[in-house]
């Protein structure tokens, strides 16, 4: 039997969280994303935030690497006073995430950025975020749908080459592209919705959430560059 790429997919680390008796302090991940990643081929396995130095051995023993969505990027990071509307710093998971991405990047470790995962990858290249924006959250707590036009010529049109309709849930979104990013899909109103770094090297990241559809062809990217030598 043919092994299936190992994606480290990193998590939430709440402190408090309730299932069945239970309520204590837990590592937590949307059931969607493993599923995805599954569906796709590969196996999921969590991440919860670590010491970051450990973050280049970890991804050593991983094909593929997941930056999942969360609570906003603290502003901080890239050099901006915190807008009011901009949520309570998550500094544990900043940390640890930005060395994921930079391991990843380090090592050619095929890497998709999903909604914050997408703005911290922006973020670890030098760029920048808008830290609010309006209509791209329909109600709080609800994902909305919108749809993405990708570039021609780039990874994603080629996985994706179609105007396509996708959940959604973000209010912060890429502002400056960072170092050597290229905006691969935008919405309607312009936000730049993908990115990528063109290159040998799998590198993406997407606003939107895969992992609330069914569309797995991003996924599915990741997973075939995950199983092939070098992540080309």
């Amino acid at each position: 039997m043919v092994s299936r790429p190992l994606i480290g997919i990193s998590t939430y680390l709440e402190n408090k969280a309730s299932w069945g008796v239970w309520e204590m302090p837990a590592a937590l991940l949307p059931a969607g994303y493993p599923r995805l990643v599954q569906s796709s081929g590969g196996l999921g396995v969590m991440l919860p935030p670590d010491d970051a130095r450990h973050a280049p051995s970890v991804v050593a023993r991983l094909d593929g690497v997941i930056v999942a969505g969360g609570p906003d990027v603290d502003p901080g990071r890239y050099g901006a006073e915190r807008d009011p509307r901009t949520g309570p710093a998550a500094t544990e998971r900043d940390t640890w995430e930005l060395a994921l991405i930079r391991a990843a990047m380090t090592s050619g470790t095929p890497l998709l950025g999903i909604c914050r995962g997408m703005q911290l990858l922006n973020v670890a290249l030098g760029g920048t975020l808008t830290q609010h924006l309006e209509g791209h959250v329909k109600d709080v707590g609800t994902f909305g749908r919108h749809t993405v036009t990708p570039v021609p010529g780039t990874r994603y049109a080629d996985l994706a080459p179609e105007v396509t309709d996708v959940p959604t849930y973000h209010h912060q979104a890429v502002d400056r592209l960072g170092r050597g990013l290229v905006a691969s899909a935008y919405a309607d109103d312009g936000t730049v919705e993908a990115v990528e770094l063109p290159g040998m090297t799998w590198v993406m990241g997407v606003q939107w959430h895969p992992e609330m559809g069914e569309d797995a062809r991003v996924t599915g990217g990741l997973v075939r560059a995950a199983a092939t030598p070098h992540g080309f």
